[in-house]
């Protein structure tokens, strides 16, 4: 098998060729740089035209994306400063417990409020004690802002509260700044005033007055406050006086409180039976 060998003189015509389009292209694009430039302008005209609906776009997308993370950011805040409101809510309420229960003489038992029924007359609400943490039906249930209720039935576990919002609560009381004393009691019509009665006309009340309990009736601790006298009017054709009371405890916001452990006095209890006695 026979090679046959390369000659410069075969590529002559090649390279001739080569080097004439090279200046071709040359001499073309050197007489019309001008117009390269127009199209280049035009080019990247027609390129900034279309570039910027694409950047709005990109920008908008980003944008979407922004706001969705602010807003996720937003919730978790808010959630996290609703929680920090609860926690300094609540550590205000302990305080005020603690040193509501460091001055009181009687045994005090911490529970909390699992139940509420607040739209009749017959209102109560549910504890998480019974008669296995030493609750008993009378006690008082009340929070560091005064009187709530009394326990009126309990199991093991569960109690449950008569409300001063019930038509059939009563409790003794007196008015601080002069003793004077009477029944506080709900007219059953309104939330958010409670009544006291049989306070003589000629005793002077104004409003601003402090209603605690008297502690007669062998039932109530004395001291607890009830409220505060809103307004009096007399009674027609008596020698009392109604006065209206705004009471400290707000029912709807109550989640916990104590039960005051009072057991009443036997043997005054006894005196009262022996003198009924008397008259039967």
């Amino acid at each position: 098998m026979q090679f046959r060998s390369f000659k410069l003189s075969d590529a002559k015509d090649h390279i001739v060729t080569a080097a004439l389009l090279v200046v071709a292209l040359f001499l073309m694009v050197s007489r019309h740089q001008g117009g390269i430039n127009t199209l280049r302008q035009v080019s990247l005209t027609a390129l900034s035209l279309i570039e910027q609906p694409l950047a709005n776009i990109r920008d908008y997308r980003q944008a979407l994306n922004t706001n969705t993370y602010l807003q996720k950011q937003n919730v978790l805040l808010q959630d996290e400063l609703s929680r920090l409101r609860a926690i300094e809510q609540e550590n205000q309420e302990l305080r005020r417990m603690l040193g509501f229960q460091s001055v009181y003489e009687h045994d005090l038992h911490p529970v909390l409020i699992i139940g509420k029924h607040l739209k009749g007359l017959n209102n109560f609400l549910t504890i998480d004690a019974g008669s296995d943490d030493s609750v008993s039906i009378g006690m008082p249930l009340v929070t560091s802002d005064g009187l709530v209720g009394r326990i009126v039935l309990t199991n093991d576990d569960f109690s449950q509260v008569m409300p001063y919002y019930n038509s059939l609560f009563k409790v003794s009381a007196r008015i601080q700044e002069n003793n004077a004393s009477g029944i506080v009691s709900w007219a059953g019509t309104l939330y958010g005033e409670l009544v006291m009665d049989f306070v003589p006309n000629t005793t002077n009340v104004d409003s601003g007055f402090v209603v605690e309990t008297s502690g007669y009736g062998n039932q109530i601790p004395a001291g607890i406050p009830i409220g505060v006298v809103s307004r009096t009017e007399p009674q027609e054709g008596k020698e009392t006086q109604q006065i209206y009371l705004r009471p400290y405890v707000q029912l709807a916001q109550v989640v916990k409180g104590f039960v005051i452990q009072f057991q009443a006095d036997t043997s005054i209890t006894k005196l009262k039976e022996e003198y009924n006695e008397m008259f039967e």
